[in-house]
């Protein structure tokens, strides 16, 4: 399985379902709260172009956030894309 990275704050909806979402299929990750750290908040930017959380990386690929990713699930590509990135 790939590395999987999620850009999380404290209070938001879409990380818990997110997380939910990988936990469901087994998939580990590495969360990192962007909530306290604006270093941590300023390289999700960077990397994803992106203010809002989350923000989810499989490997190095820029996923999107909790819709984007539920989305691929929906259409059957969200194994594929964590079995590709291994």
């Amino acid at each position: 399985m790939s590395e999987v990275t999620i850009y999380t704050t404290n209070t938001c909806p879409y990380c818990v379902a997110a997380k939910n979402l990988l936990k469901a299929k087994g998939v580990s990750y590495n969360e990192i709260n962007v909530q306290t750290s604006m270093d941590q908040r300023n390289i999700m930017m960077e990397r994803s172009g992106r203010r809002t959380v989350p923000q989810i990386f499989i490997g190095d690929r820029h996923v999107g956030g909790f819709d984007d990713m539920a989305l691929l699930e929906r259409k059957g590509e969200l194994n594929a894309l964590l079995e590709s990135h291994a």
